[in-house]
């Protein structure tokens, strides 16, 4: 039986912040469009059954389960993250939600307390440029909310070519930027991995009192940034925080 959820966004400010960018970047919506729907086609080519569209709603139901049921508290690990703040995490039951990259900052970490970090880490919100953190990620199965944007088409084709050729390939969430509806895809809203991973927690329905922030910095590029303009990052940083002021998260 095929489950359905439909991750609507939290709030439509989301979605129409992803317009004023695409407009302060000069960016034009059909880029996002095509990444996209060849990403959506990519996936549903693919004969791994855990990438049908039917598996990917039962992954949605999965995800909402653990992180939307069970009432834990949720730590979203921006690219500025610590190892001393995932160290103090494991002090309490919190799961772990990454963004991008920022998951690999738990293969950093000691042997002895890695594996246990590695088993709170929900899932990886990603637009596939986080490099060797999201590779492990992909490997060690976790689900990936894999995002498609008008410049990544090469990233994402990259790291799905990695991920079909291991024995368990993660289960996958398709997520776009447009505002078109487009069946198979969700957009939640949002812009950069780390605020996109809270707009995907929010339209699950995890309430903010339950959302912490690790490592998420608007002042500098945090080690875990992946392959990145560091000028143009510090201003998409300040469209994350416009993001998480119609949330109503603080940082």
């Amino acid at each position: 039986m095929s489950v359905e959820i439909d991750l609507l966004p939290h709030d439509n400010q989301l979605v129409q912040i992803q317009e004023q960018v695409r407009n302060f970047f000069n960016w034009d919506v059909k880029f996002d469009i095509e990444s996209a729907i060849q990403l959506l086609s990519t996936v549903e080519s693919t004969r791994i059954e855990n990438w049908t569209r039917s598996q990917r709603s039962v992954t949605v139901a999965n995800l909402r389960r653990r992180l939307v049921l069970r009432e834990s508290k949720i730590a979203v690990l921006g690219a500025a993250v610590e190892e001393s703040e995932i160290i103090s995490m494991l002090e309490s039951p919190t799961l772990f939600v990454a963004a991008d990259g920022a998951v690999g900052v738990l293969s950093s970490l000691p042997d002895s307390i890695s594996e246990r970090a590695w088993s709170r880490l929900v899932c990886v919100v990603s637009d596939a440029d986080g490099g060797v953190g999201t590779i492990e990620a992909v490997k060690r199965s976790i689900p990936i909310i894999l995002h498609a944007h008008g410049d990544n088409i090469s990233s994402w084709r990259n790291l799905l070519g990695i991920a079909v050729n291991i024995p368990n390939p993660p289960r996958l969430v398709l997520t776009h930027q447009t505002s078109e509806n487009i069946d198979g895809m969700y957009n939640p809203g949002g812009f950069t991995d780390g605020d996109r991973a809270i707009c995907f927690l929010k339209a699950l329905g995890v309430p903010n009192e339950r959302i912490l922030l690790l490592g998420t910095r608007t002042d500098i590029v945090g080690k875990w940034s992946g392959e990145t303009n560091p000028e143009e990052k510090l201003i998409k940083l300040q469209w994350m925080a416009k993001v998480l002021d119609i949330i109503g998260i603080k940082f």
